[in-house]
């Protein structure tokens, strides 16, 4: 039934709900059980990879949370375990398999466990066994992050088929699980093939140490082995000796790298916490003094290989005829500024006071302009201003020196313009070209045009050509409704981030202004306002010759419905106030558009009735959104009531629908005889809910309920009369 409900929505639509299963497991261990049960009917390995992402994610963190108890666990692991081997064997996302191997590494002391205390079981051990061949058979062949999926793994096998130190019950979960809990004569465990495996398991890991420069693996491998060596005597030995003869320096290659040295790095910290940790925990040990060692020698050696490229060069001696080599400071009697050579000259070159052709090829503008600031500032307050005089009267020197040279002459290869290139007998005139003064002095003497020759006018020439926009694309209503519908949207999502305040003041209405704050509510108030009174264009337009709602034209009214409808039920018993007061807009508008006549929909109903059936199904038997939500919108009538009567299906919210129907008896005379119509019915169509539903009928029918105790004890069936009961 799951997974037939679940074809019918849409992916984000699933990953929604499934949210909401996760908030209501977080909030209630218990319902850990049902959940797991109710969501493995949807994913397989043709499932979308969303849904078999978030799947296995919440089942990697359901066997791993100490919340659950492990009882629960094993009660459920043989479930499991059938969608495990299937995805193991056709997986080739790695975040799945990453969930698929973390979720069996939790499974696996318990799934040991439900057999050693049900050997029967055949069936739930044998797929736990082909799961575990296939993650060790991937081991090698799979990315980083997967191995080291793998790699934990590999230590729960060991840790649950080694023998204990009997120290680790204390702790619970799968560390109470070992090989000295398996009977020797079990019809299903072997408990000596169990110690074999687990010792070349062992050997496995521990080779990852040897020869491997990948130093995640390393890093994930030393993390694993401090609880061996702590709980599981039997290993402690071999880990020991291959932490001893772990060199972290065998990544080194040269030249290191950036990323070589990280690892190094990570790798020798990772060893040497390790081994301090242990040395702790059993400061009396023989091997103690040997483990200081290694970690000793082990840190000289990576500080020497990391720091002698970067260590200073040691003091040279000093010369001894007495010259100091250290740099003479400047006086002014030594600065010189040499005169500039030929030309031609750039500006730089003006301002260049240094002899050093290799700076000048130096881009300046690389370094960033903080930087040229403070060098800039601390220069300039530490120059002698003796020195910074004669550098500025060397510039200025410079500067008339080449306002005082003679102008060039002309080259001969820049002709005048308009001669042609094939005139032989051109020779260009080397002397001075003409300046602008001259120019005009010779067109003021030329003589006048003929008067053929159309006069030349300097407005003509210089005049600005009409220039137009090109005519912008016609807004056609699909693109108005996009463009409204993602505003809308952007306002939502800036509204989210709003904090609301901690003491929300009092409501003026109607006729309240909505823009007045920048609240959560005002925005909220302008949403509903542009869904329900809208100017002429916006609002949707009945198709001519159809009265079906579902022939409506789309409209911007309706996506911001859409919306306003999605943003309450992703919370609906925190956004309950959203959800009033926007049914409150709509029953205005509908009054208002009834008063004013003509052919308008009515949408008050239709929102209503489609909230209450959003949310019904969420609700617990101690919420109190269904009475708030009941009793503040604004009308009622016996369509919504019917809907508060189908949750009496559910024996578990029986009580909180007729409460909420008690209040409406109490607090809104109006719609009283309705809601006790509703009780009345809940009483004849529902066995279980009769005890309750009679306790308020004595009080406000007691006629009613004297009919039916006759009708009963006459043995006719027990119905309301006609015409008292509404139908569904």
């Amino acid at each position: 039934m799951a997974a037939a409900a679940s074809s019918t929505l849409s992916v984000p639509d699933q990953i929604r709900q499934l949210n909401d299963a996760r908030k209501l497991v977080l909030g209630d261990v218990k319902y850990y059980p049902s959940v797991v049960r109710g969501i493995l009917p949807i994913i397989g390995p043709q499932a979308p990879i969303e849904l078999r992402r978030w799947v296995t994610d919440f089942l990697a963190e359901a066997f791993a949370t100490p919340a659950l108890p492990n009882s629960e666990k094993e009660t459920i692991q043989p479930y499991v375990l059938t969608t495990l081997e299937t995805l193991i064997e056709q997986e080739v996302d790695a975040q799945v398999l990453r969930n698929v191997i973390q979720t069996a590494a939790s499974i696996y002391p318990l799934a040991m466990r439900w057999i050693i205390n049900n050997s029967y079981d055949t069936v739930t051990w044998e797929r736990m066994v082909s799961i575990k061949q296939k993650i060790l058979q991937m081991w090698d062949n799979v990315p980083p992050t997967v191995r080291i999926c793998c790699i934990k793994f590999a230590q729960r096998v060991v840790l649950a088929q080694s023998v204990a130190s009997g120290a680790e019950h204390r702790y619970g979960g799968g560390l109470d699980v070992s090989l000295d809990k398996v009977p020797p004569n079990h019809q299903t465990l072997d408990p000596r093939n169990l110690e074999a495996e687990a010792s070349g398991l062992l050997d496995r890991m521990l080779s990852i140490l040897q020869g491997n420069n990948d130093g995640l693996l390393v890093d994930a491998t030393l993390n694993c082995l401090s609880i061996m060596v702590r709980t599981r005597p039997t290993t402690s030995n071999r880990i020991l000796n291959a932490l001893l003869s772990f060199n972290p320096l065998q990544a080194a290659n040269s030249p290191l790298t950036p990323k070589t040295k990280v690892m190094i790095k990570s790798m020798e910290k990772t060893a040497r916490l390790l081994l301090i940790h242990l040395t702790k925990r059993d400061p009396h040990n023989p091997i103690v003094p040997r483990i200081q060692q290694h970690v000793e020698g082990t840190m000289r050696m990576v500080a020497e290989l990391f720091d002698g490229a970067g260590r200073k060069r040691p003091l040279e001696p000093k010369p001894q005829d007495g010259y100091d080599v250290k740099r003479p400071r400047i006086e002014a009697s030594q600065v010189r500024i040499p005169p500039l050579g030929p030309g031609p000259h750039s500006l730089a070159d003006v301002f260049t006071l240094i002899g050093n052709d290799g700076l000048k090829f130096f881009d300046a503008s690389q370094v960033p302009h903080s930087l040229v600031a403070r060098i800039a500032v601390n220069t300039l307050s530490r120059l002698d201003p003796q020195v910074l005089a004669k550098a500025v009267d060397g510039v200025r020197g410079r500067l008339e020196m080449l306002n005082n040279n003679p102008p060039p002459e002309l080259n001969p290869n820049t002709a005048p313009l308009g001669v042609e290139e094939d005139e032989d007998d051109y020779e260009p005139d080397f002397y001075q070209a003409e300046d602008t003064e001259q120019i005009l002095n010779k067109l003021d003497n030329a003589p006048a045009p003929a008067a053929a020759e159309p006069k030349i006018s300097f407005d003509d020439t210089l005049g600005l050509k009409s220039f137009s926009l090109p005519q912008p694309q016609q807004l056609t209503p699909e693109m108005a409704l996009n463009a409204g519908s993602g505003t809308v949207t952007r306002v939502l999502d800036m509204m989210k981030s709003l904090d609301e305040p901690s003491v929300k003041k009092q409501k003026a209405g109607f006729n309240r202004l909505a823009a007045s704050s920048e609240s959560r509510d005002s925005w909220m108030t302008i949403l509903a306002r542009l869904a329900t009174r809208s100017s002429a264009g916006l609002q949707e337009i009945l198709v001519k010759g159809e009265a079906d709602e579902s022939t409506q034209a789309p409209s911007l009214n309706n996506s911001i419905r859409e919306i306003l409808y999605n943003y309450i039920m992703e919370d609906f018993r925190n956004h309950i106030d959203v959800a009033v007061s926007w049914l409150c807009e709509e029953w205005y508008n509908d009054k208002v558009q009834m008063k004013a006549g003509g052919d308008h929909p009515m949408y008050y109903e239709k929102c209503t009735l489609r909230l209450i059936d959003g949310f019904l199904p969420y609700l617990r038997p101690q919420d109190k959104v269904l009475t708030r939500f009941l009793s503040e919108i604004p009308e009622l009538n016996r369509a919504i009531l019917s809907r508060v009567k189908h949750m009496c299906r559910d024996p578990s919210v029986t009580q909180l629908a007729l409460t909420s129907l008690l209040y409406l008896v109490i607090m809104r005379p109006p719609i009283k005889e309705a809601a006790l119509d509703v009780v009345q019915d809940i009483w004849t169509d529902y066995e279980d809910a009769r005890t309750m539903a009679a306790k308020y009928l004595t009080k406000y029918r007691p006629l009613f309920i004297e009919n039916a105790t006759k009708r009963e004890s006459n043995g006719s069936p027990a119905s309301a009369p006609g015409g008292d009961a509404i139908t569904a």
